[in-house]
């Protein structure tokens, strides 16, 4: 007589028991996925709010450097006020000693044979009047002031005549002419000496 073991409950078992395994991985696996989803969110997150903290530094100090640049602007705008007001000074006290220097030049330029009438100046224009002797006397004065002069420049002749021969006759004495010339003031509102201590040191540099 031979013994039959029915082997379907136990193997009924197993399966169950892989199926209940393969759940369990799956549900593990679920598990470490999202945990793995949120660690990196979590990651993420702390990198958004170091990099905000971050631009906010950064935003901070611009708007500290734009308030040091303005205060830079603002300062060179009150040097640049003071260097203009400085250079008004300097031009109108230039300008109250022209007439003195410009008197005292005529006398070292104006040559021997040359009389001057008048001096009169119309802004950076001079205009001299006189009697010379000769037209070489007129001839020397615009030399000497054409190239002699601190104060004025380009001298340029605008008439010259012989007196009348019947107020020659008159008065018994030689022929004399009559001339007017004009002048430019050189750099106006800036002295000699000031042009000459500005250039010394680049001519120094050479």
């Amino acid at each position: 007589m031979s013994l039959r073991i029915n082997l379907l409950p136990h193997r009924e078992a197993k399966r169950a028991q892989r199926r209940r395994d393969f759940y369990a991985m799956l549900v593990l696996g679920a598990i470490a996925a999202l945990a793995v989803v949120v660690i990196g969110a979590l990651y993420f997150q702390a990198l958004i709010v170091t990099q905000n903290q971050r631009n906010e530094f950064i935003q901070s100090e611009n708007k500290k450097l734009d308030e040091q640049i303005k205060e830079v602007s603002s300062l060179k705008e009150e040097i640049e006020g003071l260097r203009a007001r400085q250079t008004a000074v300097e031009d109108l006290q230039t300008e109250r000693n022209l007439p003195v220097h410009l008197l005292d030049e005529m006398v070292k330029l104006v040559p021997e044979g040359v009389h001057l009438k008048t001096l009169k100046q119309a802004g950076k224009q001079v205009t001299l009047t006189g009697i010379a002797q000769s037209n070489e006397r007129v001839s020397e004065l615009l030399r000497n002031l054409g190239t002699q002069s601190q104060w004025i420049e380009r001298p340029e002749l605008i008439e010259i005549r012989s007196e009348a021969p019947n107020a020659q006759k008159t008065s018994n004495r030689p022929l004399l002419f009559e001339f007017s010339l004009t002048t430019l003031i050189k750099g106006a509102g800036v002295s000699p000496e000031d042009s000459a201590a500005k250039t010394a040191p680049g001519k120094a540099r050479k």
